[in-house]
């Protein structure tokens, strides 16, 4: 039996984002998103008059009905969305993300600002747009922070335009295909070197702009039926393969680890065992397989303990140089932590700590990432998507009625 592919991170997004309406945001968020849209118009009135604004609205040869805030000229809606996304991040004013850093109200907002004015959507719409592209810079300003700036690109500008497809898609109502095909699209739309930093020229200003009517351009030719890569996210040649240039195996000199003293014997003892597991099912109690297993492949799932894996050179490689140091503050097994000092060949050194287990009481899994879970669990075991889907709404709708296991046989 062929195994089924496994969903990228944009076809699990995707379908989460399309369950979403208006009315299942979360308290507050009304609030939140009425205080951007307020502050965005301010930023806009206050940067009217600044040369580079002028400079935006002049360069933009496209008329239409999409407004410019404070201008009397109208734009296509792209250029509204340029222009407005310029002037709210013009004087680097607005609202900022602290663990990217980015910022996400001048671009989302703009964006989808000027969506909804070209197209006629609603009130609802809108704030539904907004959130989700809120949602989005800032969730993916979280996955590498501070690597994209380390890289020389602009976090706001490269994950605005991801940010902005996902709110413009939303507003439209896009469905699922379609706004895995926007983030495809604006991938290849994404951008924004820093270099502005050697003369202090716009062009930072001009980014959020940028992202704003890539992210909405996107959206159009995605809802038009344009296809992009659904592997945009974690693809070799992805989003942050591509901005924030992931770390090579072969530039890694040494991985040390904090641990507990109570994991020791089991998971890093004796250590040179540990570095080259002897078996599939021993490597799932080597710390140092499961983490060189996890920064190879991207995954440390059921299907990355296997014969294939265990034998992968460059798996067996980056294990070899992963070591341990007895934390003598640990709070295991109160609370499970995790810790990673990568020493680079360079001599640069990059580190990540994590207070609570995922899945754990402190860090529940979303449903999302559950029912992710399951789909991977049930291609391992070989069950074709669609069998695997039903299975997955019959665990949604189990305690709506009388109870028919009948999907789960065979």
């Amino acid at each position: 039996m062929g195994r089924a592919r496994t969903s990228t991170v944009a076809e699990i997004a995707a379908q989460a984002m399309a369950r979403l309406s208006p009315s299942r945001l979360p308290e507050g968020m009304r609030r939140v998103a009425e205080d951007l849209v307020l502050d965005v118009f301010g930023l806009c009135l206050a940067a009217r008059g600044s040369d580079y604004v002028r400079a935006a609205l002049a360069g933009w040869d496209a008329e239409g009905d999409g407004t410019v805030i404070g201008e009397a000229r109208r734009l296509s809606a792209t250029g509204a969305a340029l222009v407005n996304g310029t002037a709210a991040h013009g004087e680097d004013f607005d609202d900022t993300f602290e663990g990217g850093p980015v910022h996400a109200g001048a671009v989302v907002v703009p964006a989808v600002l000027a969506a909804a004015e070209r197209f006629g959507a609603d009130g609802p719409a809108v704030l539904l747009g907004i959130a989700i592209g809120v949602e989005t810079t800032c969730r993916l300003s979280l996955v590498a922070p501070k690597r994209v700036h380390q890289a020389g690109f602009h976090p706001t500008s490269v994950f605005g335009a991801m940010a902005a497809a996902a709110g413009v898609s939303a507003t439209l109502g896009l469905d699922e295909r379609q706004i895995v095909d926007a983030w495809g699209i604006a991938g290849s739309m994404a951008g924004g070197i820093i270099e502005y930093l050697a003369d202090g020229a716009w062009t930072k200003r001009l980014h959020a702009g940028w992202a704003a009517q890539a992210g909405l351009q996107a959206a159009l030719l995605a809802r038009a039926g344009f296809t992009g890569p659904r592997s945009v996210f974690e693809g070799t040649h992805g989003l942050f393969n591509g901005f924030a240039r992931g770390i090579a195996g072969d530039d890694i000199a040494d991985i040390v680890c904090e641990v507990a003293e109570g994991t020791v014997h089991r998971l890093w003892e004796p250590l040179a065992q540990k570095h080259a597991p002897p078996n599939p099912y021993a490597a799932k109690f080597s710390v140092p397989f499961c983490i060189a297993v996890g920064f190879v492949t991207g995954d440390a799932g059921l299907a990355a303990f296997s014969d294939e894996t265990l034998k992968n050179p460059r798996i067996r490689a980056l294990a070899a140089k992963v070591r341990y140091v007895v934390d003598s503050g640990n709070p295991y097994p109160a609370r499970y932590t995790g810790h990673v000092r990568a020493t680079l060949a360079d001599g640069s050194v990059v580190e990540e700590r994590q207070a609570n287990l995922r899945g754990g009481a402190q860090q529940p899994l979303s449903r999302t990432e559950i029912e992710a879970k399951f789909l991977a669990n049930a291609d391992h075991g070989g069950w074709p998507r669609p069998r695997a889907e039903e299975a997955r709404n019959l665990a949604r709708r189990l305690f709506d009625g009388p109870v028919d296991l009948g999907v789960l046989r065979g």
